[in-house]
């Protein structure tokens, strides 16, 4: 077993999960994530294997079919199957986001709705906030819906949905007029119905082609336009409005505490990788390993990833009990995505001019890990997040 990012007291029942996953993802997913990768392929089978897997039900509660597992096991299930190709933890992320939002505040109505296909996989959740020109300004979104006898209307466009085209419900934060004077108490999630594809897939509601990137290939990047799309109240997530705001937060915890998990997952994959590549290639007479230059990488690659684990794990841990843990999972998001992208570069370096080389890994790895940088609120928005919870808890009482 690997010395590295393994995790104390974990039941028997997480630790079969995990072993199950591991393979899975050494057997089906490293083996072809280049080749999809490259191709920008949707990962169809590796997607239909973790169906079968009952992954999609991993955190959703036994009562509506699912595996009820703690934000834990589901972080350590990330992990592993982003160290086999970060797209593929894509596809669950959203997944679970959406699954926990509703599990947490939907109405009943809206549980038995959703959640029993939602284990299964039949439903397959996205989630959006961001759009256009809203960057990290989240109370500053345009988007709105409009009360009507019938229900809502809805206007405006939203950008970077993961998920987007493959997706069949979308947790979408728009604008609503609640008269609050404060701007994120005017905002409300709505759960969006709607067929898999491209174009106008609903009257009213537009999902363009995917976005082009550089890197996190294979997973569908998309807008979102809405031109008077009409949608029922009791798609309000909770029934009430005004309260998506903070819906979206509480998923958005979540969240960073995945984007730390794909991180650690990347950093652990490119660190397997440079220390294999380094006790097979030779210089001066010698595996570079036995070089202190190479030798001395590695071991600070280590204690990274080492250090971004134990981070992401305690963020999961505190989630699991209750408590609240934005300063926990925003410490672990910003010390993992940048561990990851050092990690990640050294790996590159330790690789050298084959580095370079679509065919070995490390390229892929290397256009991977800047988007974890600013997947789910940019490392700047973390030291924001973390600076303000330090001065609520050490506030002056002089």
């Amino acid at each position: 077993m690997a010395r590295l990012a393994q995790t104390a007291g974990l039941t028997d029942i997480q630790e079969e999960i995990l072993a199950t996953v591991r393979t899975f993802v050494d057997k089906e997913i490293i083996p072809h994530a280049q080749t999809l990768e490259h191709g920008d392929t949707y990962p169809a089978d590796i997607v239909e294997g973790m169906k079968e897997m009952g992954l999609f039900g991993l955190t959703i509660p036994e009562e509506y079919g699912g595996l009820g597992e703690s934000l834990l096991t589901y972080a350590l299930v990330v992990e592993q199957i982003a160290r086999g190709w970060m797209s593929v933890s894509g596809v669950i992320n959203t997944h679970f986001i959406v699954a926990h939002m509703l599990k947490q505040h939907g109405t009943p109505e809206q549980k038995q709705k959703y959640l029993p296909r939602m284990a299964t996989g039949e439903v397959r959740g996205s989630f959006s906030m961001s759009e256009p020109e809203l960057g990290s300004d989240v109370a500053a979104i345009r988007t709105r819906a409009v009360r009507g006898d019938s229900g809502y209307t809805i206007n405006g466009q939203k950008m970077w949905l993961t998920n987007g085209g493959t997706s069949n419900l979308t947790a979408v934060l728009v604008k609503t007029d609640e008269g609050a004077e404060k701007p994120h108490q005017n905002l409300t999630t709505f759960l969006v119905e709607k067929p898999e594809g491209y174009g106008e897939v609903l009257p009213g509601l537009t999902i363009p082609g995917k976005i082009d990137k550089m890197g996190y290939k294979g997973v569908d990047t998309t807008e979102m336009v809405f031109d008077g799309f009409e949608i029922a109240a009791d798609q309000v997530l909770g029934g009430v409005t005004g309260q998506g705001f903070r819906h979206m937060m509480d998923g958005v915890e979540v969240g960073r505490v995945n984007v730390a998990a794909r991180a650690c997952g990347i950093s652990i994959r490119a660190f397997e990788l440079a220390i294999e590549y380094s006790q097979q290639r030779k210089t001066f007479g010698k595996a570079i390993v036995e070089h202190q230059a190479i030798a001395f990488k590695l071991a600070e690659m280590a204690t990274k990833v080492e250090a971004a684990h134990l981070m992401m794990v305690n963020a999961a841990r505190l989630k699991d009990s209750g408590q609240r843990n934005d300063v926990e999972a925003g410490m672990a998001k910003l010390i993992a995505s940048e561990y990851c992208a050092e990690v990640t570069q050294e790996s590159f370096r330790i690789h050298g001019g084959y580095g370079y080389s679509k065919e070995y890994e490390i390229e892929r790895l290397m256009r991977e890990a800047p988007f974890l940088l600013i997947g789910e609120g940019t490392s700047e928005i973390q030291k924001t997040i973390i600076s303000r919870g330090l001065l609520r808890d050490y506030q002056s009482r002089g």
